[in-house]
């Protein structure tokens, strides 16, 4: 369901199990503006987004409360307003562009060359950070098996790489409160990084 400001909740009809089996294999277009502060890049679209056309829309998935908690948006968002994000500095893209049922049907050369072609979109758009959701398939897409959460020491092209936990609902490693926190510690260090001070990667 979808809140306008101000007024009713909207019905949206949730995709049948046809339309989740047609949606194998499509893709979403990158949410991407100009003066971007960061680019989040998801491992990429379940078939549940792929259906509805829009980023992390599976119910369940806490990309957007964690968005949210982590004060990057001034409301919580529906995936159906994804493309507002451009508004607010902020992007979406995916390492594999193509949908699927879950991420471990990806094989490693799809992350490997996922990762070349993020590294162009980086060099083309200048965001200030690169997001990424997902520490395991950062590890393949990047061959950084020793990796961790957080900043990274390597750049992308000329923006700073931060990780991320993956937020699906199928990871259960790290609940709401986790995830929320983990974001808005990657929104003060950005803030920090804007006002001239500590760089986010050290």
């Amino acid at each position: 369901m979808l809140r306008q400001e101000g007024g009713p909740l909207l019905e949206r009809p949730r995709p049948t199990r046809e339309d989740l089996t047609a949606a194998r294999g499509r893709t979403i277009p990158d949410v991407i503006g100009a003066e971007l502060k960061v680019l989040f890049c998801g491992i990429n679209p379940s078939l549940y987004s792929a259906a509805i056309g829009h980023h992390f829309g599976r119910p369940g998935n806490r990309f957007w409360p964690a968005l949210y908690a982590g004060g990057f948006t001034p409301r919580l968002l529906s995936p159906y307003e994804d493309a507002t994000l451009a508004t607010l500095g902020l992007g979406l893209t995916n390492l594999v562009a193509r949908a699927t049922a879950t991420a471990d049907e990806l094989t490693a050369e799809e992350l490997t060359r996922g990762a070349v072609l993020l590294e162009e979109k980086v060099r083309q758009h200048r965001p200030s950070l690169v997001a990424f959701l997902g520490v395991g398939a950062y590890r393949t897409a990047f061959s950084r098996p020793k990796a961790v959460l957080g900043p990274q020491r390597e750049k992308m092209a000329a923006a700073g790489l931060w990780v991320l936990p993956n937020p699906s609902g199928l990871n259960a490693h790290y609940q709401l409160a986790d995830l929320g926190r983990l974001f808005a510690e990657l929104r003060r260090q950005l803030g920090r990084r804007k006002r001239g001070g500590r760089s986010v990667v050290e």
